[in-house]
């Protein structure tokens, strides 16, 4: 059974090594029995070890080389798999479960992954809390009390804290995992770290009018409303004669009055008579029906109909008033970018200005000593800044006002000053490098003193570093310093939470599905990125190829492609013929 398909309730225990984890499931779990929870207990463990003794056979067919060892007696079984190559998932643990014989899953370990928890606390142990960082934390038990709203329960109160997880197992439902969803070194997936990200987005509630020639590209911060019906009458929908539908069958009509478009018949028509009237003219008052005038053959003011062209139905080329946009109806909804389409559609309705949504300011700058600017003579050991050129670039195509602060360099005083008039002048900072492991320490040191921020480890390549938070309350992203990574990020993690900034609220980028025309590798378990080519083959299927080399400081295999291959989790490789999810680039870079 898939976990993702399964209400069985999830629950972990997080904790510091010592806090003494084992001994309470161990105490725990009689309780739970006892209540009749059929409970199973995934753990987690950081070394070496082995559950089957040396000596005895399973230990020395699996030391021979046997993968997989598989030991069954009367009593129970045991599935022994070597992983030496990449350790297995939280959701691939769980799938391997009989969840049918299940109530809950205890989890001891993996307490950096996204599931409820409750965080055991010993003062004496003399670590720090957990559940500040940690927004998955649903209870406290601990010997001291903590500074929180969470639920608090005493450590040391087993029937207590036994109950809680009893009530738990009855109304919780599993939280929705996936193997793309999380992994055993606590990285991020991307689905996951974007939605972490987009929860922490305010939607915009500025709005300003502009001209609607100006208006082109802006986001519409209100529904517009139609003022009108469209069309504002009852009209023709093609050249032709107008008749009354219950008037149907007459041999011949009697023609009398031509409408043109802008022009109408301010008479009810009457039975046996017939109206001459071209597209977008008003129908007359008890006309419901226009007959096309290649069907028709006028003598004098009488018309006859050739029904071998075509048999004439009640109600045909007739456009409604209203058919379009009825008086009240939403012409263009809140959130929309308006495009050529909007453009005349708000022209239209007679309306000459529209309310947008001010343009998202992005404050952009890089950091370190080795960075310099083009068009400088080349110093030893540096590199120029292409990072900044390319980001000001993907903002501009996207609308936003790009506020450049150049390359700040390797001080805490500096980046604490330039993050203070980022905060200040824009709605939203992006820099790229410094956000690595082995990264400078002054850098972490002056975001968390400035204002809260994450440091991610993303489970995709290119791109694993990433920082999130605020200053003050202005969004910030630290991305890595690669060129491409930069822009991978960028597209996967700074546009939606801009889009959104933007009164965007339900934006979804583009993908397309493609048939792989060469071998595309990836490592099992990762969201892998590569530069592409798709384009239409010989038989009308959307193809796509790698753009070349791959390193995530190429630019040129960017410039080449026009489009990313993404390669997901679950996908352990892409044979040729495969079908695999490709990204356009087209308006995005």
């Amino acid at each position: 059974m898939n976990p993702t398909q399964t209400s069985l309730p999830i629950l972990g225990f997080a904790a510091w090594s010592g806090t003494g984890k084992t001994t309470l499931l161990e105490a725990m779990l009689p309780k739970l029995v006892e209540l009749g929870i059929r409970v199973a207990v995934i753990k987690h463990a950081h070394h070496n070890f082995d559950i089957d003794k040396e000596g005895k056979d399973s230990y020395r067919l699996r030391k021979a080389g046997a993968g997989q060892m598989l030991i069954s007696s009367r009593y129970r079984r045991a599935m022994i798999t070597e992983t030496p190559e990449e350790e297995a998932t939280l959701p691939q643990l769980i799938a391997e479960l009989d969840l049918n014989a299940l109530d809950l899953i205890l989890v001891e370990g993996f307490k950096q992954l996204s599931f409820p928890k409750i965080e055991l606390h010993r003062e004496e142990i003399g670590k720090p809390w957990l559940f500040p960082e940690d927004s998955n934390i649903i209870a406290v038990a601990a010997n001291v009390a903590a500074q929180t709203e969470l639920p608090q329960l005493d450590i040391n109160d087993l029937d207590k804290l036994t109950q809680f997880v009893a009530d738990f197992a009855k109304q919780q439902s599993a939280p929705s995992l996936a193997c793309s969803d999380l992994d055993p070194s606590g990285m991020l997936s991307v689905s996951e770290g974007r939605d972490r990200i987009l929860r922490q987005i305010v939607a915009p509630t500025a709005q300003t009018s502009v001209d609607l020639k100006s208006a082109l590209g802006q986001i519409v911060a209100n529904d517009i409303l139609s003022p009108v019906n469209v069309p504002q009458h009852t009209n023709s929908a093609m050249d032709g004669y107008a008749v009354r539908s219950d008037d149907l069958g007459r041999d011949s009509y009697h023609v009398v009055a031509q409408v043109m478009a802008g022009h109408s018949y301010d008479k009810p028509l009457n039975s046996g008579e017939a109206v001459r009237i071209m597209t977008g003219a008003p129908v007359p008052q008890n006309a419901d029906t226009v007959i096309m005038r290649e069907q028709a053959s006028q003598d004098g003011d009488s018309v006859t109909f050739d029904l071998k062209m075509g048999a004439i139905k009640p109600g045909q080329n007739v456009r409604q008033a209203g058919e379009d946009l009825a008086i009240g109806q939403a012409a263009v909804k809140a959130g929309t970018q308006i495009t050529a389409p909007e453009l005349g559609m708000i022209a239209s309705l007679g309306l000459d200005s529209v309310a947008i949504r001010p343009p998202v300011k992005v404050a952009i700058f890089s950091t370190g000593d080795e960075v310099q600017h083009p068009g400088e003579a080349q110093k030893q050991n540096c590199i120029y800044d292409s990072n900044r050129y390319t980001l000001h670039a993907m903002l501009s195509k996207i609308g936003c006002e790009v506020v450049d602060l150049g390359i700040i360099e390797d001080s805490e005083q500096a980046l604490e000053t330039t993050l203070r008039t980022a905060a200040e002048q824009a709605d939203l900072i992006l820099s790229s490098g410094g956000v690595s492991v082995g990264d400078a320490d002054y850098i972490k040191t002056v975001l968390d003193k400035l204002g809260q921020i994450n440091f991610w480890r993303i489970n995709m390549r290119p791109g694993r570093p990433l920082a999130f938070g605020h200053i003050d309350t202005t969004p910030f992203f630290g991305l890595p310093g690669n060129p491409v990574a930069v822009i991978v990020t960028f597209m996967q993690f700074v546009e939606p939470a801009i889009r959104k900034l933007q009164g965007m609220t339900d934006w979804q980028a583009p993908f397309y599905n493609a048939v792989a025309e060469e071998k595309l590798r990836s490592r099992p378990g990762r969201t892998e990125y590569s530069r592409g080519v798709f384009g239409i083959d010989a038989n009308g299927r959307l193809t796509v190829r790698s753009a070349g080399k791959q390193g995530s400081g190429i630019l040129r295999s960017m410039s080449e492609a026009n489009c990313l291959i993404e390669i997901l989790p679950e996908q352990p490789g892409v044979e040729v013929g495969e079908k695999v999810r490709v990204i356009p680039l087209e308006n995005r870079i």
